[in-house]
């Protein structure tokens, strides 16, 4: 294996972490957190990230290299825009600045 193609494989291997990581949040997210912040559904971006992290374990395997990039958009407008605004919303013992 070359350089440049153990290159690929890392980043690969990096947006399928980042997918993998929100994923998680968004399960642990409570669902009525998203309609409370004026974000979509949690079962949108529940399946959408789902579908972006069997899409980037795919490019770390070999397959869907080029639907990769639109894996890692899915993962980020989430990490970026939607966790913050969910984040801490309907969750038991934790209030507006952290756990009572």
């Amino acid at each position: 294996m070359t350089f440049i193609g153990l290159l690929w494989k890392v980043i690969y291997l990096a947006i399928f972490v980042t997918t993998l990581y929100a994923l998680v949040e968004a399960v642990r997210t409570p669902a009525q957190a998203f309609p409370a912040m004026d974000k979509q559904t949690k079962g949108l971006w529940v399946g959408l990230l789902s579908a972006g992290t069997l899409i980037s374990l795919g490019a770390v395997m070999g397959w869907f290299v080029f639907m990769t990039i639109l894996a890692l958009i899915a993962a980020l407008i989430f990490i970026l825009d939607v966790r913050p605004a969910v984040r801490g919303i309907g969750r038991p013992g934790e209030g507006p600045y952290g756990r009572w």
